[in-house]
């Protein structure tokens, strides 16, 4: 009697055994199908929809040669801003409209005298009128933003520019031409200013001496984006 108790005890937890080591495949199975279908799902490239091109540049008219620290470029005898130029390189890489963000405040041509009123705009947090608007935004996804780097912060007509559009839902891809400081910390006042966006960190850079010869370097970078 005893063997057979005994006999009878090791065959249920056999059969115990057998149910537990199915039931764990079994999880292990569907929680193996929800990985999968997590991994198939790729990131969005970031050049995800219809592009716009917006731009703020104010190109020197001044005789300051352009290597040294002038923001322009001569393209075919047309003088250009730096961001402006740039902005015609993404256009020729990924498409999309190119829009000039303008203000009615004009701004001097000399080098030295924009220094100055840049600085002045900065001091006073201004908040310059634009003379251009965007007509149809809702059309637009993915709107690239282009400007230089003023006193290591963003120029104020980009502040009214962005204080009065809505980019909810879009993707923001920043480029700026500078002087050697990069995007300081303008990419996270975007954020700030566009908390509903998504604001992309990995944006062009170009220093202003080498705004002529960017062809490639833009090519590069948006054939990043595209994934």
């Amino acid at each position: 009697m005893k063997k057979l108790a005994a006999f009878i005890l090791s065959s249920t937890l056999v059969l115990s055994l057998t149910a537990c080591s199915s039931d764990q495949q079994e999880q292990t199975g569907n929680g193996g199908a929800d990985t999968s279908n997590t991994s198939d799902t790729a990131a969005q490239p970031a050049l995800d929809g219809n592009i716009l091109i917006a731009y703020f540049s104010v190109p020197e008219t001044d005789g300051t040669d352009t290597v040294a620290g002038a923001s322009r470029v001569v393209v075919d005898g047309e003088v250009l801003g730096n961001n402006q130029y740039i902005a015609q390189l993404i256009q020729q890489e990924a498409g999309g409209d190119l829009f000039r963000i303008e203000t009615v405040q004009e701004y001097p041509g000399t080098h030295d005298e924009l220094l100055d009123f840049a600085y002045n705009e900065l001091s006073e947090n201004a908040r310059p009128e634009l003379a251009s608007q965007i007509e149809n935004l809702d059309d637009y996804d993915v709107i690239f933003l282009g400007y230089p780097n003023w006193n290591a912060d963003l120029p104020m007509p980009l502040y009214t520019f962005l204080e009065e559009y809505d980019f909810s839902r879009k993707t923001i891809i920043p480029f700026t031409a500078h002087g050697g400081s990069g995007f300081s910390g303008t990419i996270q006042t975007i954020q700030e200013l566009q908390p509903e966006a998504t604001v992309i960190e990995d944006g062009l850079e170009i220093s202003r001496n080498s705004v002529p010869d960017a062809q490639s370097d833009v090519a590069d970078w948006v054939a990043g984006l595209k994934g």
